[in-house]
């Protein structure tokens, strides 16, 4: 898969594009997401926001924010299942956390 860090006219980041490649997600997908989101919302970096998209059974979410210069620069991508009408997130066993908080560097 061929990635643009220019694609539609914004500024793509090495994680965003990263994120795509892990996650399975087409970059006109998330463009679309971030063009023309069912839903958004502020997120938890200053000045960002997320954009959330539904296609099928998963919902695409894009955060992205404007630059000093006003360019849109897309931070991250990810994506969740939707079961019905509801979205879960993956989840750990609750000893996996505990285990991450005993043993974390």
């Amino acid at each position: 898969m061929t990635l643009d860090k220019k694609f539609g006219k914004v500024i793509w980041t090495n994680h965003a594009l990263q994120r795509l490649t892990v996650r399975g997600i087409k970059q006109g997908d998330a463009w679309a997401t971030w063009k023309n989101p069912d839903q958004s919302r502020y997120a938890a970096t200053k000045g960002a926001w997320i954009y959330y998209r539904t296609f099928g059974d998963i919902r695409i979410e894009v955060v992205a924010k404007q630059n000093e210069r006003r360019q849109w620069i897309i931070l991250s991508v990810w994506s969740k299942p939707i079961y019905g009408n509801e979205i879960r997130s993956k989840t750990e066993p609750l000893w996996k956390l505990i285990l991450k908080k005993l043993f974390k560097n």
